[in-house]
């Protein structure tokens, strides 16, 4: 079974910038759509970003439209989140998520569900002073 290990996380000021990574242990990363998701304390879990499994395709949730890109490199078997012009409202714990699923159509709101993915990772934290 595939693991998935983020990393990036931190405190940053606002306007700041992080890097978030999201890397798989097995060798079937090629084969999962990926996703990130965050969740502030007392929230449910929202979607961030997607990624079809070429890089071919992106989603970006409208709250980070335009500050956050997410990218991957299938040789490396990682995933990427690049979070620019943090705001304080960017403060969650963020997690990356796997989707094998195939033979569905995929369009924004598909990736937007948490339930149409497989696994996670365990998450790390980001926290945006003001």
């Amino acid at each position: 079974q595939v693991r998935w290990v983020e990393s990036g996380g931190g405190l940053v000021q606002a306007g700041g910038s992080l890097r978030l990574s999201c890397a798989a242990s097995g060798r079937t990363f090629s084969s999962y759509d990926m996703g990130w998701f965050r969740q502030a304390p007392g929230k449910e879990r929202e979607f961030v970003a997607a990624i079809s499994r070429n890089g071919g395709i992106t989603y970006d949730a409208d709250s980070v439209k335009g500050r956050f890109t997410i990218s991957r490199d299938n040789a490396k078997n990682t995933v990427y989140l690049q979070m620019n012009s943090l705001k304080p409202e960017d403060t969650a714990v963020y997690y990356c998520a796997a989707d094998r699923n195939t033979g569905r159509y995929k369009n924004a709101n598909y990736y937007s569900n948490p339930a149409n993915f497989d696994s996670w990772g365990q998450g790390t934290q980001v926290t945006v002073s003001s």
